[in-house]
């Protein structure tokens, strides 16, 4: 990349990628913890008390809108460098 290029702002691309790992790190996380909490030995009754049902259906939430969230940074991404080209070659 030349020195005199100018700099594009990648804020958004930045923002999509970080909310693209909470979402699927966190969901991973609450597969871990529910895998391990069946491997210790919780009881299934104790999976309806209060934190459990929230660990259990985050990924059930979490993962979809991962991908979402990776689609619209891909198609971003695509766009600008699609630009950036397109500008180069001028």
């Amino acid at each position: 990349m030349p020195n005199d290029a100018p700099i594009t702002s990648q804020r958004l691309e930045r923002i999509l990628a970080f909310m693209v790992a909470s979402a699927v790190g966190l969901s991973i996380l609450c597969f871990l913890a529910v895998i391990i909490a069946t491997g210790v030995g919780v009881a299934k009754d104790t999976f309806s008390q209060t934190p459990w049902p929230t660990i259990i259906f985050l990924p059930v939430v979490g993962l979809p809108i991962g991908a979402l969230l990776l689609v619209a940074l891909i198609v971003i991404s695509s766009i600008r460098r699609g630009r950036e080209a397109k500008d180069a070659s001028k």
